[in-house]
């Protein structure tokens, strides 16, 4: 070498992996310099671990704001992950000579708040981040609501649909390479989409897999070179054109690269190797000062920073995921790079594979005319290999027989790909992080990418403290799993819950370890925390629930005392009957936990207590909305207080205050409705009584919006009362009767309650409901006179038509002329 080797790649490429790979092999230098944040040099190391399985990340984040943190990805593909581990191998030094994560995180937080895309409610990019979306520069993944910082471990150099920042720089490079003379045109260029379109392609993608990712694997150690030089020619050309192409915070970034070469130069001659971004290359080259390069350096803000390694996901490379320097295809990428050759037969294999798992009929014959066409249609699209495109194709005709379905199927699991990559124990982590993953292997609940759902018996010991744990992660914001309804038992011993675990919670877990360095001691401390911060009842109320389904003995005494405060203060009727329901919850929660309830059970006794009294009046006078909001609070109160313990004196007097709401003509129609419904449902109200409700509800005195929201209140929703008006008569009768002689002009007016009502019923009650009515009226003129029948049912039975069954029922129960009379009689 006679001179620093530059190796300007793109990020998570297989091809630049590669490349990468036999050039490091035939300079064999005495340095590997990686473009990266320097605070990971002390973790370099690890990356040789036996347990240290990519894809990885480091994780950096400010001590004093966990929160605002940034990781930056590796796969087994990345050019970077490829030069560390061939260093380490070889036992060659290794460094990061990209800008420190402590001033890229402190340019994130000065900028964010001026940023026009913080101004709209989303992160704005830092200072030197990554060039914007289309620019051909790869970038960090941010943390949700926090900025990316400048340092980054992708290569920009043909990263179509990346991220990046466009603030102003100290150090200005005009259009023509001018040092100082700013760039005033505005353009914020992607070079690989340049590059692309110059060589006649339409699709960047494509132009770059032809020319480097497919690219063959036999090249010699004299053509190792060659496209490193190729690209970074191509590279200057752009940046003599365009200066730094609208990505002015990289000038400070590359001042510290060159830097840090110096320095490296210094101490090990010209046997250097640089793996950088190809973006980066020219100013790489550039000849610049020591003293000019340190100027641009000059006052950059800083925080304290820690950093360690983390697994990552392939989701989490792909673009869509929100990751600006992502790929399309991370799944087809490494296969790409672990295929050893026949990368396309192998690839078809696999897809037959999956396909067969989910049993659908693929032969061997398949797989074979699948690779002929993929190959065909390369060659018809003058491809040197057949690519993501044409193997797409080739699947979806032959062996998805056209259908997008199973092709869905394919690009979730092997064209991205749910790959979680691991990190060894010696890692460092946050002691709260420790807890949890201990926990993890105490209850063999792995972390994994792939969402699953597990279903938990809280009988169980095992599951019981399974539950917990999730309950105690979600206290913490910790958002590894999310409660689902299950699809078996619906008893309180039973829970559901879906679980996929995202890198982004590791900043979650070091955002929470400010709580405690356990679980439950951190989950503590937030819920005492909450507690004490809570103005509204019904926060309070959420928060005892959420403490008996976590177990947190200490915090509850702490939550008890908030919520008897809050109870006594609130004279609000709707607050009281919000936060009765989940009182009740914890109640049976309590019972299966083995928790003591006993103050629990006297605040909700105490606020049904105050509910029973103050709901009629506050029911009176309601508009359209506030009387809709209440009846939802009027069905929930109903089914708590059914699961009080305070006895059957408390549900009479709730019966009570039904019945006065059901007979008050100023509440409303729909929580008049409601109650008759409920009353109806506990058999407190006869059905001769329920009759004559509604027959006084949709006589011809009351407007006809107050009969349809009375009706919507009583056969509304999905509380069965569809089914009550098939096999009520008299009902049903009232109803059409009611809505028969509704005038012309009311009707639209009434029409979108009704159809509210009826549409929320299942399919074949609308259909048996169409069915009666269509055969007739079942009433007479008034509730005082009702048909006995409905007409098309018949009054009696009709023996001829009986008879002519029993030939059949001979037949089907094997029994003889004599038995079956028997039976007929």
């Amino acid at each position: 070498m006679t001179g620093p080797l530059l190796l300007g790649v793109r990020h998570h490429g297989p091809g630049s992996a590669r490349a990468v790979r036999a050039a490091l092999e035939a300079a064999s230098p005495a340095i590997v310099l990686i473009e990266g944040p320097p605070e990971g040099d002390a973790l370099l190391a690890l990356a040789a671990d036996e347990q240290m399985r990519p894809p990885v990340a480091l994780l950096a984040h400010a001590v004093d704001d966990p929160g605002r943190a940034a990781f930056w990805p590796l796969a087994e593909f990345s050019p970077e992950w490829v030069a560390l581990r061939w260093a380490l191998g070889r036992g060659v030094p290794v460094r990061f000579i990209d800008l420190p994560a402590a001033h890229s995180l402190a340019q994130a937080a000065e900028e964010e708040p001026s940023s026009p895309e913080a101004a709209d409610g989303e992160p704005g990019p830092p200072a030197g981040a990554e060039p914007p979306e289309g620019s051909g520069a790869g970038g960090p993944v941010a943390t949700p609501g926090a900025a990316a910082p400048a340092g980054t471990l992708a290569p920009d150099g043909g990263t179509p649909g990346a991220r990046g920042g466009d603030g102003a720089g100290p150090h200005m490079v005009g259009p023509k390479g001018e040092r100082g003379a700013p760039d005033t045109s505005g353009l914020r260029i992607d070079p690989i989409a340049m590059l692309a379109e110059t060589a006649g392609y339409d699709d960047p993608e494509r132009w770059w897999e032809d020319v480097i990712e497919h690219r063959g694997t036999a090249a010699d150690a004299a053509d190792a070179r060659a496209p490193f030089a190729a690209l970074g020619d191509a590279m200057a050309a752009l940046r003599e054109t365009y200066g730094h192409g609208g990505h002015d915070r990289d000038l400070a970034r590359e001042a510290h690269m060159r830097i840090q070469i110096r320095a490296a130069r210094k101490e090990f001659g010209d046997e250097i190797a640089v793996v950088c971004g190809a973006w980066h290359v020219p100013a790489l080259e550039e000849k610049t000062t020591l003293a000019a390069d340190k100027a641009l350096l000059k006052g950059l803000p800083k925080v304290k920073t820690e950093m360690t390694w983390v697994p990552w996901t392939y989701r989490r490379l792909a673009r869509h995921s929100g990751y600006g320097a992502g790929i399309d295809s991370p799944g087809w990428y490494g296969h790409l790079f672990g295929a050893a050759d026949r990368p396309v037969e192998r690839w078809m294999t696999k897809v037959a594979r999956l396909l067969r798992d989910e049993d659908r009929l693929v032969s061997s014959a398949h797989v074979i005319e699948a690779v002929r066409l993929a190959e065909t249609l390369a060659a018809m699209r003058g491809r040197p290999l057949a690519g993501l495109t044409e193997t797409t194709d080739a699947i979806r005709a032959v062996m998805c027989e056209g259908s997008e379905v199973p092709l869905d199927l394919i690009r979730d699991r092997l064209v991205v790909g749910d790959v979680l990559g691991e990190v060894p124990d010696a890692a460092p982590a946050v002691p709260l992080q420790r807890d949890l993953t201990r926990l993890q292997r105490s209850l063999r609940i792995k972390p994994e990418a792939l969402e699953r759902e597990l279903e938990l018996d809280l009988r169980k010991e095992t599951d019981a403290a399974k539950s917990r744990l999730l309950h105690r992660l979600r206290l913490l914001s910790i958002g590894w799993g999310e409660p689902v309804t299950g699809r078996g038992s619906t008893g309180t011993f039973r829970e559901s819950w879906r679980l996929r675990w995202e890198p982004e919670l590791f900043v979650k877990v070091a955002e929470a370890g400010v709580w405690g360095t356990t679980v439950l001691s951190a989950a503590t401390a937030k819920a005492e925390s909450k507690a004490v911060s809570a103005t509204a009842l019904a926060e309070v109320t959420a928060l005892a629930e959420q403490c008996l389904l976590a177990e947190l003995p200490e915090a509850l005494p702490v939550v008890m005392r908030a919520l008897a405060d809050r109870a006594a203060l609130d004279a609000d009727v709707g607050h009281l009957a919000q936060a009765l329901p989940a009182l009740a919850r914890s109640l049976r929660y309590g019972d299966v936990r083995s928790t003591d309830t006993v103050a629990l059970g006297e605040v909700a006794a105490g606020i049904a207590e105050r509910i029973c009294v103050g709901l009629p009046p506050a029911c009176t006078g309601l508009d359209a909305d506030g009387a809709a909001g209440m009846r939802v609070h009027l069905d929930g109160v109903h089914t708590a207080i059914g699961l009080l313990p305070k006895g059957r004196e408390l549900i009479e007097r709730w019966g009570s205050v039904l019945h006065r709401l059901a007979a008050r003509d100023t509440v409303p129609g729909v929580i008049r409705g409601r109650a008759a419904r409920l009353l109806l449902d506990d058999g407190r109200l006869e059905e001769d009584e329920a009759a004559r409700l509604m027959g006084l509800a949709l006589s011809a005195g009351t407007p006809p919006a107050d009969a349809a929201a009375w009706i919507e209140g009583f056969v509304g929703g999905a509380s069965g009362g569809g089914m009550l008006l098939v096999h009520d008569e008299r009902l049903l009768a009232l109803v059409d009767a009611w809505l028969s002689g509704v005038p012309a002009d009311a009707f639209t007016d009434v029409l979108p309650l009704l159809r509210r009502t009826f549409s929320a019923y299942e399919p074949g009650v609308r259909r048996t409901l169409g069915e009666l009515v269509r055969r007739g009226p079942a009433a007479a003129s008034g509730p005082a006179h009702v048909e006995s029948t409905t007409p098309g049912f018949g009054a009696g039975l009709d023996g001829q038509r009986a008879d002519a069954v029993l030939p059949v029922l001979r037949l089907l129960l094997g029994i003889d002329d004599n038995d079956l009379a028997g039976v007929a009689r």
